[in-house]
């Protein structure tokens, strides 16, 4: 083989360019051209072209598969991305309830604070109410006792003045006979 391409090369000389007869070997053209269907037909059997098109069906496949898992990644990621999106509306929606449900809580709370408030007011009034009238039954029965005390005295100051002694015996003698029918 490199015999054949030393002699090949040795008549393709620049000066042998294009002379004579096209299918002699002193016509440049006549040799280019053997020269490229020798060359062509060495690729041909040294299998050149069937490892470029395996290489390039490998590199094909390659390409596919990527494709392919990359597809595979995208429509992952969407269904990520739809289970994200549907947890976060379910989260926003039980925010949603909380806070409704905490200011439903609150409003209710201030209602019965409000109302606990309300009958604080009315049992402090009622107190109030029953201190006063309380004060007032004490300050009448002082009054009364006090009217009672000046009554007995002046009474037993004009029954001292109007009184003899047979009376006070007489008296005395009643007293005694109303506390022993009391007591037996």
């Amino acid at each position: 083989m490199k015999k054949l391409s030393l002699v090949l090369t040795l008549l393709a000389t620049p000066a042998m360019a294009a002379s004579g007869p096209f299918f002699s070997l002193q016509n440049t053209n006549f040799v280019v051209l053997i020269a490229f269907i020798v060359f062509v037909g060495i690729l041909i059997y040294m299998k050149v072209p069937a490892k470029l098109t395996g290489m390039l069906d490998a590199r094909a496949a390659t390409i596919k598969a990527e494709l392919d898992e990359a597809r595979a990644l995208r429509e992952e990621a969407k269904s990520i991305l739809a289970t994200y999106e549907r947890r976060q509306k379910e989260v926003q929606e039980q925010a949603d309830r909380i806070v409704s449900s905490a200011r439903d809580e609150a409003l209710a709370v201030a209602a019965q604070a409000k109302a606990d408030l309300k009958a604080s007011i009315a049992r402090r009034l009622a107190s109030a109410t029953d201190q006063i009238a309380s004060a007032e039954a004490a300050a009448i029965r002082q009054v009364r006792e006090q009217a009672v005390s000046v009554a007995v005295a002046a009474a037993g100051d004009v029954l001292s003045k109007q009184m003899t002694a047979e009376a006070a015996s007489s008296s005395i003698d009643d007293a005694i006979a109303q506390v022993e029918a009391r007591l037996h």
